[in-house]
């Protein structure tokens, strides 16, 4: 696969089986850098196997994939220490304080420890938990928890965030604030890969992608989806058009 220097993520005919089953059946995509991208699906749909692919976790059965420019099957390390991620469980110690995880997570992404004091200072104050940092974090909101690990995740100034289904759980205010925090973060160019259920959040990005039984069904920006989906269904929305395309029913009017 060519390089592209505009490009964070590329996949060719991308596949993955477990013995006969066939959960990510040869697909196709890229994300631009800088980008907030979508990867959207039902469960069991193969979201989950290929962002795990990407993260250098699983290696795929065929196809090619490049992450950050390096090779998912061949240099799944590199890709490791070129990416964050956050997965939609927390996954931080509650025991700990904000400053004892972040201290944890310097270690575990390898941050030369000259770094340290700057690199807490700037993920205190990226989240807005300074005046919490030494509170137990399973005393915090949820909201809170979700800010300390997204910090967590940034730790060691990833290229690429991966973020699965990060607001599942939290109420619409915390939802709003980290999609500010989110695009805040693209603004910087960190490039956004996210997974979501919340239809009305897909449509802050900027691509999608939706797959269902491991293959994609659509590929575009949200509007020109729900156009070409429910071309006769006046006030579509983007709910509208992933029930047509996953249950195979085309969205018009009734």
């Amino acid at each position: 696969m060519n390089r592209s220097n505009d490009k964070a993520i590329m996949v060719k005919n991308l596949e993955k089986r477990f013995g006969a089953f066939v959960a990510v059946d040869r697909i196709s995509f890229s994300v631009r850098k800088g980008e907030i991208f979508g990867f959207l699906g039902p469960n069991g749909s193969g979201k989950s196997t290929t962002i795990r692919m990407l993260c250098g976790i699983l290696t795929p059965t065929a196809g090619a994939g490049q992450v950050a420019g390096y090779d998912v099957v061949s240099q799944p390390e590199a890709v490791k220490q070129a990416i964050g991620y956050m997965s939609q469980r927390f996954s931080l110690y509650q025991d700990l304080t904000p400053y004892e995880n972040i201290r944890f997570y310097l270690g575990v992404y390898n941050v030369p420890t000259e770094k340290w004091e700057d690199r807490i200072s700037w993920v205190l104050d990226l989240t807005r938990l300074q005046e919490v940092r030494n509170s137990l974090t399973k005393t915090l909101p949820p909201g809170w928890r979700q800010r300390l690990a997204l910090g967590c995740a940034l730790l060691h100034q990833p290229e690429i965030l991966f973020l699965d289904e990060p607001t599942s759980g939290v109420d619409p205010i915390t939802r709003r604030h980290f999609w500010e925090f989110i695009r805040e973060l693209a603004m910087e160019g960190i490039t956004i890969f996210i997974t979501t259920h919340y239809m009305d959040e897909a449509r802050n990005c900027e691509n999608i992608v939706m797959i269902n039984e491991g293959r994609i069904v659509a590929a575009d920006s949200p509007e020109n989806i729900i156009s070409t989906v429910c071309p006769d269904k006046a006030e579509a929305t983007l709910d509208d058009a992933f029930v047509a395309l996953m249950t195979g029913q085309p969205g018009k009017d009734a």
